[in-house]
């Protein structure tokens, strides 16, 4: 078939691990950085579904971070990003999730399906020349993977490097050498790392000192020239298909969106999807504004409501805008933080309880360590829209749901999914160009069934 666009060639490296923790987000960081810093143009992708490590990667790079993920967003979708992202990038860096192999689609999956090249990221603090078994399994486990190198994270010595060199096939070279170094180490809590926006200063700093990291470890593995050798071009090839024609556009309409300290977990695919069907945006903050702008329907995203509940609480004005907004019928969709924020309390993990905006029944209270995390897709009675699940709180006393939502791998119900006058709520975080008409029609109030009265 072909083609209205050319096909491109750009460097392009998926950096994976045989499992969580080997340090995929600093060293993504710190090279995406460090290649910026060498007058290259670098866009980074994050495999999977993430707020929190595409704002390190946003800041490393200089540009925005989206996520890469298959199932979620479909292949065409993630085919367009990295074809957009090779007109205009020198090196694309896609940060994997869990391990290569984890995961329906996994990292695995999606190198295979774009040809991408991968570095095995691993942390060889108590291993030598185990390191060599290892890569070599991950690399021959799927032959058609191309398996590039070796990235070694917390190698103590220079002896210590020897060892795993030496085990290593002439395939599988060591591409960097990495030394211990807690002090680039990025800050945590419990869903994942500090926002960015919390201690911006603080994380451009250890990027900035992980880039001199990167070139350390790149001196001490194969070196500059060689890497590129190793990692080569790959082919982006345009997609073809025309946008969909919805039946049910956005245009004129105009949707106030909750963004602040407290409501973060925004993806950017999901704005542009939203104003490139026609919609205007219109930012507020439910810490500080004291009403809502006018707008014809509302997002409330997620975020870390939990952790301002005492400021969302006094804010008895912006409580009594929404309330009015959801009383006069607007639709308004809350997605887990923002579920928590419609019901009646949260409750923090001391056991202190703050008043919330009381639009649906029941209480929200944090949890230790056990949560919900995975792929679902919500089963709206508009259409299926691809999501995930990712908190560490319940629910309690709520309503009966309008629905559930369907897991990925698994039998039973996922979340439930609320619905009350125009309000839809759920704790799934929607990815919204998995199904352009029946975002439309959430946004419009155009529902499919009658809504549950409570």
């Amino acid at each position: 078939m072909a083609h209205s666009k050319p096909v491109l060639e750009c460097p392009a490296l998926m950096l994976a691990a045989p499992a969580s923790g080997q340090g995929k987000t600093t060293i993504t960081a710190a090279m995406a950085r460090y290649f910026r810093l060498q007058g290259l143009r670098v866009r980074v992708f994050k495999a999977g579904p993430d707020y929190l490590d595409p704002k390190v990667l946003t800041l490393a790079s200089g540009a925005p971070v989206e996520p890469l993920d298959m199932w979620m967003a479909g292949d065409e979708y993630c085919q367009t990003m990295l074809y957009q992202a090779s007109t205009e990038a020198d090196l694309i860096l896609i940060e994997g999730v869990m391990g290569l192999f984890d995961g329906e689609p996994s990292c695995a999956d999606l190198a295979l399906r774009f040809d991408i090249p991968v570095a095995l990221v691993m942390n060889v603090k108590g291993m030598a020349q185990t390191v060599a078994a290892v890569a070599l399994g991950l690399a021959s486990y799927q032959p058609t993977l191309n398996v590039v190198g070796v990235i070694a994270n917390h190698c103590s010595t220079a002896r210590h490097a020897e060892l795993i060199q030496s085990a290593l096939p002439d395939h599988l070279p060591m591409l960097a050498c990495l030394r211990s170094d807690e002090s680039i180490t990025l800050p945590e809590r419990h869903l994942g790392l500090i926002q960015v926006e919390e201690q911006q200063e603080h994380i451009d700093a250890l990027i900035n000192k992980g880039a001199h990291w990167w070139d350390d470890g790149l001196a001490r593995g194969t070196g500059l020239d060689a890497f590129f050798d190793a990692v080569g071009k790959t082919q982006f090839i345009p997609t073809e298909t025309p946008p969909a024609q919805l039946s049910y556009p956005l245009k004129g309409l105009t949707i106030a969106v909750a963004k602040d300290a407290a409501f973060t977990f925004i993806y950017d695919a999901n704005l542009l999807f939203l104003k490139n069907y026609g919609a205007q945006i219109s930012y507020f903050s439910p810490l500080s504004d004291t009403k809502i702008p006018a707008a014809d329907a509302i997002w409330l995203p997620g975020g870390y409501p939990e952790l301002h509940r005492d400021t969302l609480a006094q804010n008895h004005a912006l409580q009594a805008s929404l309330r009015s907004a959801y009383e006069a019928g607007l639709p308004i969709l809350a997605e887990c933080g923002g579920l928590l924020f419609c019901l009646e309390g949260l409750t923090d993990l001391e056991g202190q309880r703050s008043p919330m905006c009381g639009l649906i029944k029941g209480e929200g209270v944090m949890r230790g360590k056990r949560g919900c995390q995975g792929m679902q897709s919500a089963m709206l009675p508009e259409g299926e829209v691809r999501a995930h699940a990712h908190h560490r709180s319940r629910t309690e006393g709520t309503p009966a749901p309008i629905a559930h939502g369907k897991r990925q791998r698994h039998s039973a119900p996922g979340e439930a999914i609320y619905r009350q006058n125009a309000l839809t709520a759920t704790y799934l975080h929607l990815f919204f160009p998995s199904n352009p008409e029946a975002i439309c029609r959430l946004f419009l109030g155009d529902f499919a069934t009658p809504e549950v009265s409570i």
